[in-house]
């Protein structure tokens, strides 16, 4: 019998209102693991319903409750990690260090968010006029939704409900149809914590699920991550109605490397952030721009180190896995089909090659293009894959005008052992996450995650301090308390005296 992945609402597994399933396979295999329920409006309803009826009680539920049962969630997740990451590999089908690698990072999240009491602090003024004191405070929002994408089923979640949930609001999360699983891992953990019922509520479907989240008048805010068109509609359905949004949205990450770069360093970071989890991150190289003449050296070293990568079940111990699904493995073979036909030269061909699984898994090598130009697809267009084309330029000047002219500004990163010039560089790009030496400049929590232009929708990024204003709302409050001398009518504007 196959295993049925059900929905979380108030703490406990249902089947929701609607009875539609979608197929969840192990991309290493291609095997059917598991059907998950696809919810529909109503079973939205029945979460935002149970959120909404949670937020009074969880609101008012002091700093110290709240922060311990967050406390108490981290050390559960720290101890059973390895587990979390089992999961992830099983459905998405990266590696299990690369795995462990997502839950690492969205525990830092988490752990950030236990410093909330300092992080929510306001401000007081005393006698800012005469016998009238001021003083601000953040208060939560209410019912906020959730939607995440598939690459990143555990951490990209942690970006936003750790910092939600500590704050104050109640939480409804709508995870990728294709690797449900880990968030429900995640809600039951939330349960052994100690959350309250209706606080974390995970609602599993496709769009119909996603449009009644956008338009649904009890949700406050909504958070996105995904493909820029997709970003670009989240965004626009949700604030007309009148919601609070940030979306994140695809990402063209270039990768500079001047002629003074130490060019084994810059070439294994090339193969890390090119083809770690087979390149299915926002935050992968997916353009190298070699400048001056060292383009045929550092071509040559990527090329033999891709050849040496195992592609295969990420339980076996090998380098990279496989694609998500077999469409995507498709779509991805197509850009390499593309390229070819436009005349880049295909360097390292990963439609070809030996994968270390059983069963018809979604493989796809790693792939090296060389002589790429702005014009060809593989150029312009997010593979989301094990695809690195490498454009060559004359100049810093022209590496840097081509990133500026990209329409994502998602992350970007320069190799060299100049630090005036690596300077210029984090000053003149147009892009919101920077790494000089560092080729994939996700930043830690207690930073902003987000980028720039078409890689953002909304002016919050995630984590962070950004996030703990995203998810809270300001208040100022003006006191004088009565005084024996105090009286009179005065219509004119209030004066500060």
């Amino acid at each position: 019998m196959k295993r049925i992945i059900q929905h979380w609402i108030n703490n406990e597994y249902t089947n929701g209102v609607e009875q539609e399933t979608s197929p969840v396979t192990n991309p290493a295999t291609g095997a059917v693991s598991g059907e998950v329920i696809m919810g529909g409006s109503q079973t939205v309803d029945q979460a935002v319903n149970a959120a909404k009826r949670a937020f009074p009680n969880w609101r008012d539920t002091s700093l110290s409750k709240r922060v311990g049962i967050v406390f108490k969630y981290r050390e559960l997740l720290n101890q059973r990690k390895e587990e979390l990451a089992s999961i992830i590999t099983a459905e998405h089908g990266k590696v299990l260090d690369d795995a462990l690698g997502e839950v690492m990072r969205g525990l830092e999240v988490v752990e950030f968010a236990c410093g909330i009491p300092h992080l929510l602090k306001g401000s007081y003024t005393e006698n800012a006029s005469t016998r009238v004191d001021v003083h601000s405070k953040r208060q939560p929002l209410g019912p906020v939704a959730i939607i995440s994408p598939f690459n990143f089923p555990a951490m990209v979640p942690m970006w936003f409900f750790p910092i939600a949930i500590a704050t104050g609001n109640t939480v409804v999360i709508k995870p990728s149809e294709k690797d449900p699983s880990a968030v429900n891992w995640e809600a039951e953990l939330w349960k052994e914590a100690g959350l309250p019922d209706g606080v974390f509520n995970v609602v599993h479907g496709g769009k119909d699920a996603v449009d009644r989240l956008l338009t649904h008048e009890d949700i406050e805010s909504v958070s996105f991550v995904g493909s820029t068109p997709i970003a670009q509609y989240v965004y626009k359905t949700a604030t007309a109605h009148g919601k609070r949004v940030q979306a994140l949205g695809g990402a063209k990450n270039h990768m500079v490397v001047l002629p003074d770069a130490d060019l084994d360093l810059a070439a294994d970071n090339a193969i890390n952030a090119g083809f770690g989890s087979a390149g299915e991150r926002c935050m992968a190289i997916s353009v190298l721009l070699a400048v001056g003449d060292i383009a045929e050296e550092l071509v040559d070293k990527i090329a033999k180190r891709a050849q040496a990568l195992r592609t295969g079940d990420g339980n076996r111990g090998t380098d990279m896995g496989p694609l998500v699904t077999s469409a995507h493995r498709d779509k991805v073979s197509g850009y390499i089909d593309a390229g070819e036909r436009e005349g880049a030269t295909i360097v390292v061909d990963g439609r070809q090659g030996d994968f270390d699984s059983e069963g018809a898994g979604f493989f796809l090598g790693p792939t090296l293009f060389d002589h790429v130009t702005p014009e060809m697809s593989i150029y312009t267009e997010e593979i989301f894959g094990p695809v690195l084309s490498v454009v060559r330029v004359e100049s810093y000047k022209e590496a840097i005008e081509l990133i500026n002219a990209n329409p994502y500004g998602n992350g970007t990163a320069i190799f060299t052992h100049d630090g005036g010039v690596a300077r210029k560089f984090e000053n003149e790009v147009q892009v919101g996450m920077i790494g000089i030496n560092v080729p994939i400049p996700v930043p830690i929590a207690y930073y902003s995650f987000g980028g720039w232009k078409n890689s953002l929708f909304g002016d919050t990024h995630a984590h962070g301090t950004e996030g703990i204003h995203f998810f809270t709302r300001g208040k100022v409050i003006t006191t004088r308390w009565p005084d024996p001398s105090h009286g009179g009518i005065n219509l004119g504007f209030p004066k500060n005296e």
